[in-house]
């Protein structure tokens, strides 16, 4: 029994010793699926090809881009590249443009030799002593083509193809022979009016419908380009820009042509009706010229 005691504890302690011993072999065999599944699962992601990159979208717009890049957004660039309808309406206003300068630089030495020419005709003219005089005078080369010459002329010639055809000119008769005068000079007065306004119609007309025309051509090129943007699906800045910008050259254009158009009727206009002015001055000391002279009996 005391054998059986002693032998108990002995047991035990070699029980746990084996426990012990055995208890890494345990572990080890546990742990040995863990590289298999290591294995396993790098193999899965080899075993399924990585899907390719998705490509980037293409944008639309880039042909038309690299299209407009070929012009450079320069007037003249722009214009290389607008639609035809907005090219011919563009020519249209230049030439426009380009008629009113020259129409200015005329009109302004026109004016310029026509106040020269009637200074000196005024200088004559006052120094007439019978209404013979007058006609030789406004008769003469050196004033031909003057309106103011040509009034004189007018007048006097209509007295001496009275008293030609016999007809009383004096006395109670006078006030008929002025009548007649008077109305010689407004024939020419008719006639100086429309020199002096030829153009003015044309100035007018650039002045009041140029900007309407560009922006017709505005118009016309915005909507063709609103039409491009639909065919290419894309609002690119780069893309829109410059058809607008083509377009709204158009109006620019216009407006060129309008405004100095408008400055020059309003500047003529102001030296039609100065001259004009003039004139009506003129035909008063014309009448009283040739009234005294009628009194005189000369």
């Amino acid at each position: 029994m005391l054998d059986i005691k002693r032998k108990t504890p002995l047991i035990a302690l070699v029980g746990a010793m084996a426990l012990m011993a055995s208890a890494p072999a345990f572990a080890q065999d546990a742990a040995a699926p863990a590289p298999a599944a290591a294995e396993s699962a790098a193999a899965t992601p080899a075993a399924t090809p990585a899907p390719a990159p998705a490509e980037e979208p293409v944008d639309a717009g880039v042909e038309a881009t690299e299209k407009m890049k070929s012009h450079s957004l320069t007037p003249v660039g722009m214009f290389l590249s607008a639609q035809a309808v907005v090219k011919v309406v563009m020519i249209g206003l230049i030439l426009a443009s380009v008629f009113s300068w020259v129409l200015l630089i005329t009109k302004l030495f026109e004016f310029g030799a026509l106040n020269k020419q009637s200074d000196k005709f005024l200088e004559a003219f006052r120094g007439a002593r019978s209404i013979a005089d007058i006609l030789r005078i406004g008769s003469s080369e050196e004033f031909e083509g003057n309106p103011l010459a040509d009034m004189a002329a007018a007048a006097s010639q209509e007295v001496e193809l009275s008293r030609q055809a016999g007809l009383a000119v004096s006395g109670e008769h006078r006030d008929s022979t002025i009548g007649r005068a008077t109305y010689a000079i407004n024939a020419v007065q008719a006639s100086l009016a429309k020199r002096l306004s030829g153009g003015m119609v044309f100035l007018a007309s650039v002045g009041s419908a140029g900007p309407f025309i560009g922006l017709f051509g505005t118009v016309y090129g915005i909507m063709t380009s609103f039409i491009g943007i639909a065919n290419t699906n894309t609002t690119n800045l780069a893309v829109v820009a410059p058809g607008i910008a083509e377009a709204l050259l158009a109006t620019g254009i216009g407006l060129f042509a309008a405004i100095p158009a408008v400055i020059f009727y309003n500047f003529f206009q102001t030296r039609i009706s100065g001259y004009g002015t003039r004139s009506e001055g003129f035909v008063a000391e014309l009448l009283n010229a040739i009234s005294r002279q009628l009194d005189k009996g000369a």
